[in-house]
């Protein structure tokens, strides 16, 4: 099983698609909301480089935006 965490904000447009993609798809994934925890905020830049959400954590193969083909991609490899 992938272990999956999405970084994002309640406020975030793409990050609700990024969350309502992967849950159609039936994959179970962490939401981490990066408003609300300074921690998480800290360490999806310091992973990432990026400031931006969302960030998508595919075991440890970084998405940054709402990339369906490079989702799906990642969601693949095995």
């Amino acid at each position: 099983m992938k272990k999956i965490k999405v970084y994002s904000t309640q406020s975030c447009p793409y990050c609700t698609m990024a969350k309502d993609f992967l849950k159609e798809k039936g994959v179970e994934f962490e939401d981490i909301d990066v408003s609300e925890d300074q921690a998480a905020a800290k360490e999806m830049v310091e992973k990432s480089g990026q400031m931006g959400v969302p960030v998508i954590d595919i075991d440890g193969e970084l998405i940054v935006g709402f990339n369906k083909p490079a989702i799906e991609k990642a969601l693949e490899k095995r």
